[in-house]
């Protein structure tokens, strides 16, 4: 017996079953035929994810106010955070290794670079090709850690191009983020003598978090691939 595709059409198919794919800001993520999106991954709004890449057990990629582009043959592994914001690329460039319990915001991590686990990559920094960030270490913001460069177990990061510090100098740690304005660079406020302005920050989050009440969860079925 023949049947028709009308008749019987093939099933569209479905990337990241499972997985909890978020419509916020009207946009929802965009992600490849060939990538693995594990069940229990988040994505939320305006995250596109290139072909061949996987993205593991409890990894949260969140657009909040600003896109996240994860390129071709990455992965993010288990409950790493990556969270695009307004006016500060986001992007995980090609071939790129994000461990697990790593943290990423408002950065580039560029191709062929490595993430370890526990490491957190500030708003506004860069990763070059090849550099590496080790366990536990911090980039702090607008610093940008050269190609080729390793940033040690537990250490920090910070300055153009970045100076490495080891942990317990916190003399020199402060001295190289005063001039660096994490303040004005992820919360958009000037410092003052009294540091900042919590509470208003609190709110301003608060309210910009509020368009969460909009969100739509996409069903399995319309996980359609780009």
């Amino acid at each position: 017996m023949s049947v028709s595709a009308d008749e019987y059409p093939a099933p569209l198919p479905v990337v990241g079953r499972g997985a909890v794919f978020v419509e916020h800001r009207l946009k929802s993520p965009q992600v490849s035929e060939s990538a693995y999106i594990a069940p229990t991954a988040v994505l939320a709004g305006d995250v596109t994810v290139g072909p061949h890449s996987r993205v593991l057990f409890g990894a949260v990629i969140t657009a909040e106010g600003g896109p996240v582009e994860i390129g071709t043959n990455c992965v993010i592994m288990e409950n790493t955070v990556i969270r695009g914001v307004p006016g500060q690329e986001t992007r995980v460039g090609d071939d790129a290794l994000i461990g697990p319990h790593a943290h990423l915001t408002g950065c580039v991590i560029e191709g062929g670079s490595r993430i370890a686990t526990g490491a957190v990559v500030f708003n506004g920094a860069r990763i070059e090709t090849g550099a590496e960030v080790e366990f536990n270490a911090v980039v702090f913001v607008n610093t940008v850690v050269p190609s080729g460069v390793a940033v040690p177990m537990g250490w920090f990061a910070g300055g153009h191009p970045a100076e490495l510090v080891a942990p317990g100098d916190w003399d020199r740690i402060r001295a190289i983020m005063g001039p660096l304005d994490y303040p004005g660079t992820v919360f958009g406020v000037g410092t003052s003598h009294t540091g900042t302005a919590m509470s208003d920050v609190a709110r301003r989050y608060a309210r910009g978090l509020a368009l969460h009440h909009q969100d739509h969860i996409v069903p399995d079925q319309r996980h359609t691939p780009s």
